[in-house]
């Protein structure tokens, strides 16, 4: 008896969330990334205030999640109540009808705070269907004592041609230090965000007006030459196999003089209990060519509710926790304003004790810099940075990060991987019917 006077009080405290009732469980998927594995350290808070809504936890590699998430909300196979997407899957899904609206959030939410770089890339015809959890952009960070022992100074918002000069003089193969940790691990998302983003600043593009495949133009065999050069010349060895949490392991033994990644690494690289080089990393502007675009991509790690669950008050309840002023508050508190998730909140961007972290600033610089709707030197048919918004996108993606990844490791020539890349990339679209 007691046990169902309990169930009935806690369920009789949700209010608008009076349907979840007796202790329910939600499964939420989310990326390895360290602020989602903070998230998970700073359950007690959720318990102490929702103890009717236990959560359980699918945490995944960033490839494996992409996989994990679009088989299940395609096939509609119900694993999961929340997951973790992006700007990419967010407004397509949404337009298929796979995801709940965010569209009745409480007052106390108050999702007019979210930045509306972020909003815009979370909807759909104007209607939120993801609620971002951090915002991030890509910037440089490189280590300050490396950078004077070159007798180089970083500027502001640098070119490709310093950064690669810069790297050469700051590689020292004896002491195991390179000058540069770039992704070249293949996946859409992994080294296939940044290899779009940088040739977004050598002038290159997907797509033309006419969806035709651009792999074939100088542009794109420019980017790929000067990568490969500058990662033979300065990068870690099996940098054909890095992405983002191999590359922060390396940043945080002192094993790069730079990385060029997510403005959310920032705190990772500077938090001293984590990063033997906490407190000599400076930041800059993603490179550029002097072509009027930057290198710098646009992302949100986001929450969503597939369609179809049956737990959706209780998922709802949730993301608004994980994703309000309340937790940023609460990380605050527990770990300092330096460690809390960046890039999704207007407020955040007005605090004062947030903007004496020393990264904030240039993080909301590289965010307010990346236009999605306007990403490349030539005109494309399509809106996203590091990526195309279109479905066919990240089949295509994956596929051609996998012929770049294989010039990483030497296995191909920068040619021929090209040559593949247009025609993999040409034949879907005409199979889909662009074309």
């Amino acid at each position: 008896m007691t046990m169902t006077i309990r169930a009935l009080m806690g369920a009789c405290a949700f209010g608008a969330f009076a349907a979840v009732a007796g202790a329910e469980t939600i499964t939420v998927a989310t990326v390895n990334n360290g602020d989602m594995i903070r998230m998970q350290g700073m359950m007690d808070a959720f318990n102490a205030k929702y103890p009717d809504i236990q959560v359980e936890w699918v945490t995944l590699e960033e490839n494996v999640l992409r996989q994990r998430v679009t088989t299940d909300i395609s096939t509609k196979g119900g694993a999961f109540d929340v997951m973790t997407i992006g700007m990419y899957e967010t407004p397509i899904w949404g337009a298929n009808g796979w995801l709940v609206p965010l569209n009745d959030l409480s007052a106390d939410y108050d999702a007019g705070d979210i930045l509306p770089a972020m909003a815009g890339g979370l909807s759909h015809d104007g209607t939120l269907y993801a609620a971002p959890f951090y915002g991030e952009s890509s910037m440089i960070m490189y280590r300050t004592d490396l950078m004077e022992k070159a007798g180089l100074e970083m500027p502001e918002a640098p070119t490709w041609t310093f950064i690669r000069e810069a790297a050469a003089a700051m590689t020292d193969r004896a002491n195991d230090i390179n000058g540069i940790c770039l992704r070249g691990k293949a996946g859409w998302g992994e080294g296939g965000a940044f290899i779009t983003a940088m040739s977004n600043s050598f002038g290159a593009r997907w797509f033309d007006m006419d969806w035709n495949a651009q792999f074939d133009t100088q542009p794109w065999k420019d980017t790929l030459e000067f990568f490969v050069g500058m990662m033979s010349e300065s990068g870690p060895a099996g940098y054909a196999t890095n992405g983002f949490n191999e590359n922060l392991s390396l940043f945080q033994q002192g094993k790069c003089g730079m990385w060029i990644d997510a403005t959310v690494a920032a705190s990772f690289v500077t938090n001293p209990n984590d990063s033997t080089v906490a407190d000599k990393v400076g930041f800059a502007l993603a490179p550029d060519n002097g072509l009027g675009k930057r290198s710098n991509w646009l992302w949100a790690w986001a929450l969503a509710i597939p369609a179809g669950t049956q737990k959706e008050a209780a998922a709802k309840t949730f993301i608004e926790w994980a994703t309000s002023k309340e937790y940023i508050e609460l990380v605050a508190e527990k770990e300092g304003w330096a460690n809390v998730p960046p890039g999704a909140r207007t407020s955040l961007y007005e605090n004062p004790n947030y903007m004496e972290v020393p990264f904030a600033k240039m993080t909301l610089d590289s965010i307010l810099s990346a236009d999605p709707n306007n990403s490349t030197v030539e005109p494309s048919p399509y809106v996203g940075v590091q990526f195309a918004a279109i479905p066919e996108f990240a089949g295509i993606a994956s596929e051609v990060s996998q012929e770049f990844s294989a010039v990483y490791a030497g296995q191909q020539t920068v040619d021929e991987a090209l040559a593949k890349a247009q025609a993999i990339t040409n034949d879907a679209m005409e199979a889909a019917g662009y074309r």
